[in-house]
């Protein structure tokens, strides 16, 4: 490995440590919930608003703030995130009121938001244009990695020494994350530079672009129909224990961070047409699983599919964007970005929505093929994108002969 290469993994790896601290923090309140609703003398429900605001944060913080901070520095407004990022964890493990909790939920949500836009701009430029989707699926790998041991291991640090020490775990991870970036990441990335409400207005105007949004929001959210209630479906449908469910739900977080670095590859030299494939492959999956979710191991061998396939088309659906907006409006690639991060956000928020509707009126076991019918969606709309794709080829192609005709023989 040369020098340069080596330089580029361990910033790639910086990146990935943030976004596990990052990742930890957005999904352990779920864990922590009953913990604080009973510290607070409050209901699960209103506890649970600190998920809601959390992800209302994401949703709407990341296109604005990634917009406002366009002229910062890359690196400075990495480590200007993770001070915010550290500040609102640590206002949430000391908070004194629910009220005072959801303000630190929200702060920590904006890191959240502008880190994941501009973290997958900064890995796209650490390496060369033919491993961009690999870069971007290493940073996001700490996102997976998260899911897969951040998760349990904060809300058992939670169970066992309180719910302010697994924010206080996760502030000792964000500032390891802080080091990690200032050491590690080059203070030599490309200037940010301020995007104008003109080019703004490319971006939520443009059809293509609007497109990859919402196959992003249905294609990546379809799986949350499912996900978001797959510990009671295996509980109560297929009959395991929930001891035994927690140990499943830890292969279910391998299967993803698995699926994660061959979504990367894959997307590496045509995103649209491995996602179109990625996202038919799970719709037959979440389909297959509404018949094998009350076996035990047919079930299992479903549940590591639909896993492996979750969250593999994370990096093809970010470099795709990244791609169209080098395209429609290259001096608002970051906002773009962060707009796709929304859409990912967007895009959970209503599959957990539309699963606690499916679940509450017709049943748990319904979650899956509902979830397979909002993924099947975005196999039309990428069908869709990769036509519009070989017609710009198409057009290329023609363009560039017509500008070079073939030499007369004789």
């Amino acid at each position: 490995m040369n020098l340069e290469k080596r330089r580029s993994t361990l910033a790639l790896l910086a990146l990935a440590v943030s976004a596990f601290a990052i990742g930890t923090t957005e999904f352990i309140s779920v864990g922590l919930l009953p913990l604080i609703a009973e510290d607070f003398h409050i209901s699960v429900t209103t506890s649970g608003l600190a998920v809601t605001l959390y992800a209302l944060g994401v949703t709407f913080g990341a296109p604005i703030l990634t917009s406002l901070t366009s002229g910062v520095s890359r690196k400075t407004l990495l480590l200007g995130i993770m001070i915010v990022f550290i500040a609102g964890n640590s206002l949430a493990a000391g908070a004194g009121s629910i009220g005072v909790l959801l303000v630190a939920r929200i702060v920590s949500a904006l890191a959240h938001g502008v880190f994941m836009s501009i973290g997958s701009t900064i890995a796209a430029d650490l390496v060369p244009e033919n491993r961009r989707a690999s870069a971007i699926a290493i940073m996001f790998s700490g996102l997976t990695v998260a899911t897969v041991t951040g998760v349990p291991l904060g809300t058992l640090i939670g169970q066992q020494w309180g719910w302010r020490m697994a924010f206080l775990a996760i502030v000792a991870i964000g500032v390891l994350a802080f080091i990690a970036n200032l050491a590690l990441v080059s203070g030599n990335l490309r200037k940010g530079t301020p995007t104008r409400l003109r080019d703004q207005l490319n971006l939520v105007t443009n059809g293509r672009l609007l497109l990859a949004f919402a196959i992003t929001a249905l294609g990546y959210g379809g799986t949350f129909v499912v996900f978001t209630y797959l510990s009671p479906l295996l509980h109560e449908i297929t009959g395991f224990k929930e001891e035994t469910a927690a140990v499943i739900l830890l292969i279910y977080g391998i299967a993803i961070a698995i699926g994660n670095v061959i979504g990367g590859k894959a997307a590496n030299r045509k995103p649209v047409k491995a996602l179109f494939y990625m996202f038919a492959i799970q719709t037959l999956v979440l389909f297959i699983l509404a018949f094998t979710i009350p076996y035990k191991t047919a079930g299992l061998i479903t549940i590591f599919l639909m896993g492996l396939f979750a969250f593999m088309n994370v990096p093809g659906l970010q470099v795709y964007v990244v791609l169209l907006a080098e395209r429609f409006a290259p001096k608002a690639k970051d906002v773009a970005s962060a707009l796709n991060i929304a859409a990912f956000n967007a895009g959970i928020a209503i599959g957990a929505y539309l699963g606690g509707i499916v679940t509450d009126r017709i049943g748990l076991v319904h979650t899956t093929w509902v979830g397979a019918v909002m993924v099947l969606s975005a196999v039309f709309l990428t069908a869709w994108a990769r036509t519009l794709e070989k017609k710009d080829v198409a057009g290329t192609t023609a363009a560039t002969r017509s500008m070079n005709p073939a030499p007369q023989n004789g």
